[in-house]
């Protein structure tokens, strides 16, 4: 499916660094200055340091920022000339040449390069005598995980990315996630006056204003669409700055309608963990295949077991036997499915249908209340129009006073408003994070992957203080 590769991380190449040993140093540099090479760290012995590590350690410049000079250096004469930055580099060079595998005139390093970025990196090794060899995945091992894409889609990673690194195989979610956390607080923090005011805040940001804020610039597609989200929600529930009457509302009022806000915000729930499963089934099949995805409690067990309760529970609300039927039949799968994922990961005899059906047990009880969890979206809308009400009434029976008093509403209306915003904003952003992570992510992602760290270091314009013959290999 091509949407779902273009939502994959990008496609890594195991690859073997091969160089004769008298130009390693020549094709590191190389490799150091293109950053699209992560170089294997095993096989480096810490305990025996190089020259250059040790001048950089008695210095104390060890968290010096490293370049490399295109020409071997003396790293004695680097530490006489205060080089602290080229000597930083020729450490880093130094551990990577000690690491090689040597066979006669012969040393390879291995390691992960973009599968985009091996031409190129092929390429400016190829005129010293180096070359890429694409190798095997290593069984039983995962890819470093690097997510590309355009601005727009790396700006909305950060949601992703401080739960865990997305592991190789699975889907990244950037894009779901966002949709899903400006929806979930949207509905607790309906207001169209303060939506329009976050949507604002997000134009600023965006235009890198003020400049002191520049450093919050990629927060602005949460911003704005939290802003968008709640400007819809607003107009639903007829709020904007309160119940002040300024729009029209289009669906309920929050406070006199509480009910069927609870019942919507369940709903909401239950198609956010609906989307969350299948998120999970398709991770779960990329990640160890068919029999993953159908036993694992957030593939296709867990599926089954969701839809057939929600359908038993429509079946019940409608008064359907052919439905609530239906729907304990699919539950009883899923069951099952879950039954023999569990018994096969517990190594089966008697203590593994005891753990099965004790995991079993929890499965049921984490499911009715991960669905219960999004009945917070309906609280917290419920707080926020509560708050919207006291703040307009107060301002309301001061106004009536006339006077000076008029003056005072005005001021309470500004105040209570911008209490209730800043109050009311953190909350809705803290518990849609809190059902993000919890109820969502917990589905969507089994295992933790590994971030692809390149190794980077740019080759330095100016020259060493001295070249001498020789370096490392």
């Amino acid at each position: 499916m091509p949407w779902l590769e273009a939502a994959a991380p990008v496609r890594m190449e195991r690859v073997a660094l091969v160089a004769p040993a008298g130009s390693l140093r020549q094709v590191l540099v190389q490799v150091a200055d293109a950053g699209a090479v992560e170089i294997d760290e095993s096989g480096r012995d810490a305990d025996t340091p190089s020259l250059s590590a040790r001048l950089l350690r008695a210095a104390g410049r060890e968290r010096q920022t490293p370049a490399l000079s295109a020409a071997p250096a003396d790293p004695a004469e680097l530490d006489r000339a205060k080089r602290y930055d080229l000597l930083a580099g020729e450490a880093q060079l130094d551990a990577h040449a000690a690491a090689a595998v040597r066979r006669g005139s012969a040393a390879g390093l291995a390691g992960w390069v973009p599968a985009n970025r091996l031409p190129e990196v092929a390429g400016r090794i190829a005129e010293l005598g180096g070359a890429l060899v694409p190798l095997p995945h290593p069984p039983g091992s995962q890819a470093p995980t690097l997510l590309g894409g355009p601005p727009l889609r790396r700006s909305l990673m950060p949601l992703v990315r401080t739960y865990g690194t997305v592991p190789y195989a699975d889907i990244d979610p950037s894009w779901l996630a966002w949709a899903s956390y400006v929806l979930m607080f949207g509905m607790m923090f309906g207001d169209v006056g303060q939506g329009l005011l976050l949507v604002g805040a997000a134009v600023a940001l965006r235009a890198g204003w003020p400049a002191r804020a520049r450093r919050y610039r990629p927060a602005w597609p949460f911003v704005g669409g939290a802003g968008v989200a709640a400007t819809g929600f607003g107009l639903l529930y007829g709020e904007c700055f309160g119940p002040t009457g300024l729009v029209p509302t289009l669906w309920l009022n929050p406070l006199d309608e509480p009910i069927p806000l609870l019942l919507a915000a369940l709903a909401v729930g239950a198609v956010l963990l609906a989307g969350a499963y299948a998120l999970g089934a398709i991770n779960r099949w990329r990640e160890g295949g068919w029999p993953v995805a159908l036993y694992a409690p957030s593939g296709a067990a867990g599926i089954s077991l969701f839809l057939g309760i929600g359908l038993a529970a429509g079946g019940w609300y409608f008064h359907d036997g052919a439905l609530i039927w239906a729907g304990a039949a699919i539950a009883v799968v899923g069951l099952v499915l879950a039954f023999i994922g569990f018994f096969t990961e517990a190594g089966g005899k008697g203590t593994g249908v005891v753990q099965a059906l004790v995991e079993l047990f929890d499965l049921v009880i984490r499911l009715g209340s991960n669905v219960v969890s999004f009945a917070r979206l309906a609280a917290f809308g419920l707080t926020h129009a509560a708050l919207g009400l006291v703040v307009w009434e107060g301002t309301q029976a001061l106004w009536h006073k006339g006077g000076v008093m008029v003056v005072v509403a005005a001021l309470v209306f500004v105040a209570g408003n911008a209490v209730a915003f800043a109050l009311e904003a953190l909350v809705a952003a803290i518990q849609a994070l809190r059902l993000e992570y919890y109820e969502l992510f917990s589905r969507v992602f089994q295992l933790q992957g590994r971030e692809f760290r390149p190794w980077h270091v740019p080759t330095s314009s100016d020259p060493a203080p001295a070249v001498t013959a020789a370096g490392p290999g």
